[in-house]
């Protein structure tokens, strides 16, 4: 009678064992009939699904849409007439990688500043021409003119190389060296004009105009040296304001009160 009964219940969990077997079966076949269908209809009876058309020339997407993990493509643009925007909470970085997925070019635009990592870094103008380049070895500007709008002008800690140098119109030109020396070398020779105005040079303690191998020249209608010493003047010599202008062996100039003859000889004791 036992037997009999144990048989009976083994019966019934096999009974509904099986039944939940082809149930889950049934469920899973549904779920895999379902994604067939909509395959299906959007490969086959439509362009594509909800933001996401397939054309001949590949996807295309209307809308905001959110990638989630990365995105490879060959090409990304925006409709006709359209802009394209990259948003992102903190940055947008775009890689360009070898074969050996390292990474070439890298420009990465963050909440703080825009950063370019590359062997050398070009802006050209729309018919080609080179406005700006850099590089390790040197930064070039093609532009024809470059201008610094900085209220403090311009800071070069090192050398600077240009064949000119000038002020917007009706503006005066300043180089200055607040803490150190100012020097401007040139081997073909080095030209200031002022074509307009007056060309001062002032100085704290000496002023050299020196030439090695060839001659200073002054040309000008008049020339004033006011501030010139003059040597000590003679009680018998003559009160008229004629002045010789004299030169010490050393090169310094000193005015003495002109006489029938010179009277350098007489007043080298400036001299010393």
């Amino acid at each position: 009678m036992y037997s009999l009964v144990h048989q009976q219940q083994l019966r019934i969990r096999k009974t509904i064992t099986l039944f939940q077997f082809l149930t889950a079966s049934l469920g899973y076949l549904e779920i895999i009939a379902n994604r067939v269908f909509l395959c299906v209809r959007v490969c086959v009876f439509q362009d594509g699904m909800g933001n996401l058309r397939i054309t001949e020339k590949g996807l295309k997407l209307e809308g905001d849409s959110e990638f989630l993990k990365p995105l490879y493509a060959k090409e990304i643009r925006s409709r006709p007439g359209n802009p394209l925007y990259f948003q992102s909470a903190r940055n947008v970085t775009v890689n360009i990688l070898n074969e050996k997925t390292k990474v070439l070019t890298r420009l990465v635009t963050g909440p703080q500043a825009v950063e370019a990592h590359s062997q050398k870094f070009e802006v050209k103008s729309l018919s080609g021409k080179l406005l700006f380049s850099a590089d390790d070895n040197e930064v070039v500007v093609g532009a024809e003119r470059l201008r610094v709008l900085g209220a403090e002008g311009t800071v070069f800690p090192k050398s600077i190389e240009t064949p000119s140098v000038r002020a917007d119109p009706f503006k005066e030109l300043r180089l200055e060296s607040p803490t150190r020396s100012l020097v401007m070398e040139a081997p073909k020779g080095i030209e200031i004009n002022a074509e307009a105005g007056n060309m001062e040079a002032t100085c704290r303690t000496e002023l050299r105009l020196e030439s090695k191998d060839g001659e200073i020249t002054l040309n000008a209608a008049n020339i004033k040296l006011p501030r010139l010493p003059l040597a000590s003047q003679s009680s018998t010599g003559s009160r008229q304001k004629i002045y010789e202008l004299c030169m010490c062996s050393n090169g310094r100039l000193f005015l003495s009160q002109a006489g029938a003859s010179s009277t350098c000889q007489i007043n080298t004791s400036i001299c010393s």
